[in-house]
């Protein structure tokens, strides 16, 4: 039998890719086709791809050519692949003419004639109209928010909105294209979706505004600060047609996206604890807004939606029991912990705005665990550690920027693919971290220490 293997991104699968695809099979038996992971293509700089890679690599199984499809993952793979499937037949495009010719060593490699005046990156560029975006908050968060929108295609910052006019203005300075507004319903005439980062406690209302404007709106985290809005809201968005996600720059990044998988899959065995942590001491001015129980301060809301998320996405968010201890000072947390329970499992955060903590992040399995140190929640190594230590393995990617980048990518794919739902952070994953917030808010299971 003839083993022939072919990679690409296969992004808008379109019939260049097909008859690529049916000229590699024509030249054996056996076709194994690797569909590059989202990670992957971010890790190379492609930030414009439309389709997820679970939508890829259903759009390739649907050709009917492939006999297996696989993930390409890393750099070096394809010798690992032409090894590890006994591999005949290196199959590409011919724009790849020479780039693949190391593999020879390997295998044979072929270079098949591509389809001329068609591509996904003139697909893309024929069916892009640029998503407007709108900024609602112009304070630290949203200052990085063009310059990270910049790097993402399909999106374009065009305006800047904030009850502190001169806050608005500062962000439109030195760029053109973005108009500083002093009224918001003019901003949401001229925008098709909007990014609020205002303070906590205005979340909520700004979303529904926005959403009964008929816009698209990328919320920074925490969402909202109680389930029964959370509910509410993404109810609304549906109804409307529009987009609502969540910005938690942790959820969208590659290597903590990766790191979800692998142990899912299995990796290290059944998960049967989770522990992370995240602290800022910022005790030399508690002027900040993140210290005034006023405006939603503390520790839990400022930075819990980070913790939260390893937990919730690989445990669910059916726990059976949650109790939150807290250290309160001036009427907010300056520390909180909560202890998770689940069926088969227990877990627990910690969140710090006066006191210090680790910063780690650790997933304990029956087969091994894994060791994301501080600060995982900008996750770029990670290992994967066993009883038996040369079987360890460490995992190294980059992190871009700011992260902002990551999260505004997912949002343009999600509006221009129209999925309400984002697999890297599920609206019933959002729900959840707001019925935690609002647990906290009435005090349920809450001891002071």
């Amino acid at each position: 039998m003839i083993k022939v293997i072919t990679y690409g991104t296969y992004d808008l699968l379109h019939q260049g890719h097909i008859n690529l695809l049916r000229k590699a099979k024509e030249l054996g038996d056996y076709l194994i086709v690797g569909v590059t992971s989202d990670s992957f293509d971010r890790g190379r700089g492609k930030l414009n791809v439309r389709n997820n890679v679970l939508e890829r690599v259903e759009a390739v199984k649907a050709t009917g050519y492939a006999d297996e499809v696989i993930i390409e993952d890393y750099i070096g793979q394809k010798i690992d692949d032409i090894q590890k499937y006994n591999v005949d037949i290196f199959a590409i495009g011919s724009d790849w003419e020479g780039k693949f010719d190391y593999l020879n060593e390997f295998t044979k490699v072929i270079y098949l004639p591509r389809t001329e005046g068609i591509s996904s990156t003139m697909l893309r560029a024929e069916s892009t109209i640029d998503v407007k975006v709108g900024i609602i908050g112009c304070g630290r968060v949203a200052s990085r928010f063009p310059s990270e929108a910049i790097v993402v295609s399909g999106v374009k910052v065009i305006g800047a909105y904030d009850i502190n006019f001169e806050a608005s203005r500062s962000l439109s300075t030195g760029d053109d294209n973005i108009t500083a507004y002093t009224n918001i319903g003019e901003l949401y005439d001229s925008v098709d979706a909007v990014y609020i980062a205002t303070p906590h406690l205005s979340h909520y209302r700004y979303v529904k505004q926005a959403i009964e404007a008929g816009k698209h709106v990328l919320i920074e985290t925490p969402m909202v600060l109680n389930g029964v809005q959370a509910r509410e809201l993404f109810g609304m968005a549906e109804r409307k047609g529009v987009i609502l996600m969540e910005a938690n720059k942790t959820a969208h990044c590659p290597a903590f996206n990766h790191l979800m998988v692998m142990i899912k899959s299995g990796i290290i065995g059944e998960v049967v604890d989770v522990e992370a942590s995240l602290s800022k001491l910022w005790d030399d001015d508690m002027s900040l807004r993140e210290f005034d129980p006023q405006q939603a301060g503390g520790s839990l809301y400022e930075l819990g939606s980070y913790p939260l998320l390893p937990i919730i996405k690989l445990l669910g968010v059916d726990y059976q029991n949650l109790n939150l201890y807290s250290r309160m000072e001036d009427g907010i947390d300056i520390y909180t912990k909560g202890v998770f329970r689940y069926p088969k499992a227990v877990c627990s955060f910690k969140v710090g705005l006066g006191v210090k903590t680790e910063g780690n992040l650790v997933v304990s399995g029956t087969k091994g665990y894994v060791y994301v140190p501080s600060p995982w929640w900008k996750t770029d190594y990670f290992e994967i550690r066993y009883e038996d230590q040369n079987e360890n393995k460490k995992f190294f990617y980059k992190w871009d920027g700011a992260g902002l980048r990551y999260e505004i990518q997912e949002f343009i794919s999600c509006i221009l693919n129209r999925r309400f739902s984002s697999t890297r952070l599920r609206r019933r994953e959002s729900i959840c971290m707001a019925d935690i917030m609002q647990q906290f808010m009435e005090r349920k299971n809450f001891i002071e220490i």
